[in-house]
């Protein structure tokens, strides 16, 4: 069985934040949501995650996947390092797996790269095999050093390197696969007498070389994938890779950018092709965007489905459907369960909040329609209110196909609008209108001739 264990307990007091580093999110997901599946891609059977500080928070954000839970105890006097950290799983560790090491903190890891680290150690016959690359600056880096026959003999952390070993410029990534008997044996042996007084890993590898098991590096080439975030600087960096990744994707699929470095998009987004995405437009969660749609700057769409040839403007639009060939916006706000149907169209200021709007119905400007069912070719006039709540519960209002409800008319619900129902503008409806019938409810005009001047209102300039 192939197992991956998660190394998830540490603090990242760099990062000056009350919540663990590792649910820390890039591009709208958590960072150990990366690494999880990433492992579960490259065919991880189980994934086992080290938890010490803020244990409760990091069991929270994987709730609902398929992990099993491992505790690092962080009591003051603790032993602590990676090390110890994997002892921790030992349960989990049967004699003939496969284990993978994974650090909770690094996104960008891929899951073709894990599966290459785990192939090359099987293929190999190896009993450990460590992820390594070479960086111009390795600074921060344990190296790895290695014997006349290219073997690895050790990992020596920067703290503890000699001079001559901090000019070695291959570093270890922090990524190893064991064989699970090798690594138990390996974990047996090791102790913290180091400067930091710490239970590394890294001295696995160089017992289990020292005791002539076969231990070897395989190299590669793309060290962008080795990013740990141990500080807010280096989660900015990290969003901006994954963003960039993210974009290129897209348009490698036919969908065009005008300025993709400032497009803001979740990586569990689909978006089709001949879609156009202006700047600043920030796709969340699960959204998914059809064909040939423009998405203007300013737009925020999350968790939503639009579908083909639809055009938002300066929009906030979330938790809803969008039909085809609807317009949205300019400063639009769809709130969470909105259905519109096609050719509908959504104007300046408008709100709709837990409505369902058919067929070629139009709300053009300044309207809030909230729990409402309207019909197909509705007009909604300017100033429309559809009045839900009486301070104790909300109601639904209908308003049927063909219907006109007039500018700054309040719809107090429940009432009912049957079809080609006319409301006048101005009037504040509490019932039933009945099917052709044009309701008004209003106060009749009255003009009272001389008014202003009797009451001294009149200055002569």
């Amino acid at each position: 069985m192939n197992i991956g264990i998660v190394l998830a307990a540490g603090e990242g007091t760099r990062m000056k934040s009350k919540k663990p580093k590792v649910v820390h999110s890039i591009c709208g997901k958590p960072l150990i949501f990366y690494v999880l599946d990433a492992a579960s891609k490259a065919g991880v059977d189980k994934n086992v995650i080290i938890i010490g500080h803020g244990k409760e928070e990091v069991v929270d954000c994987v709730k609902g996947e398929k992990v099993h839970f491992a505790e690092q105890p962080t009591y003051d006097g603790a032993p602590y390092g990676t090390g110890f950290a994997v002892m921790q799983a030992i349960d989990y560790i049967n004699d003939d797996d496969n284990v993978v090491i994974l650090c909770g903190d690094t996104p960008l890891i891929e899951s073709t790269t894990i599966k290459k680290l785990m192939n090359f150690h099987k293929n190999e016959n190896n009993h450990a095999t460590v992820l390594t690359a070479k960086l111009e600056n390795p600074s921060g880096y344990g190296r790895i050093i290695k014997n006349k026959l290219n073997e690895i003999e050790k990992i020596v952390e920067q703290k503890d390197a000699t001079e001559e070993e901090k000019s070695i410029n291959e570093i270890n990534s922090g990524f190893y696969c064991f064989r699970g008997r090798e690594l138990k044996l390996g974990l047996e042996k090791i102790t913290n007498d180091n400067l930091q007084n710490e239970y590394y890993l890294t001295d696995v590898i160089e017992v289990l070389s020292n005791e002539g098991y076969n231990v070897k590096a395989l190299a590669f080439n793309d060290p962008s994938q080795l990013h740990g975030i141990n500080s807010r600087d280096q989660l900015a960096k990290a969003e901006g890779i994954m963003r960039n990744k993210i974009n290129k994707e897209h348009m490698i699929n036919g969908v065009s950018f005008i300025n993709p470095e400032s497009t803001y998009i979740d990586p569990s987004v689909k978006i089709g092709k001949d879609t156009i995405i202006y700047p600043n437009v920030y796709l969340e969660k699960d959204t998914v965007i059809g064909e040939d749609c423009i998405i203007r700057s300013n737009s925020r769409i999350v968790d939503s489905v639009i579908e083909n040839n639809v055009e938002i403007e300066a929009s906030l639009i979330e938790s809803s459907f969008v039909g085809k060939n609807c317009h949205i916006g300019p400063f639009a706000h769809l709130r969470p369960a909105v259905k519109l149907g096609n050719n509908v169209k959504i104007g300046n200021f408008v709100e709709v909040k837990k409505s369902t709007i058919k067929d070629n119905s139009k709300a053009s400007h300044l309207a809030y329609i909230g729990d409402a069912d309207i019909g197909e070719s509705v007009n909604i006039g300017c100033g429309v209110i559809f009045v839900n709540y009486n301070g104790q519960i909300k109601s639904r209002s209908v308003i049927h196909d063909n219907a006109f409800i007039g500018s700054n008319s309040n719809i107090v619900a429940p009432v009912e609008v049957a079809k080609w129902g006319y409301v006048a503008a101005g009037s504040t409806i509490t019932k039933d209108v009945g099917e052709g019938d044009l309701s008004i409810e209003r106060a009749q005009q009255v003009n009272i001739p001389g008014w202003v001047e009797r009451k001294g209102l009149k200055k002569d300039k």
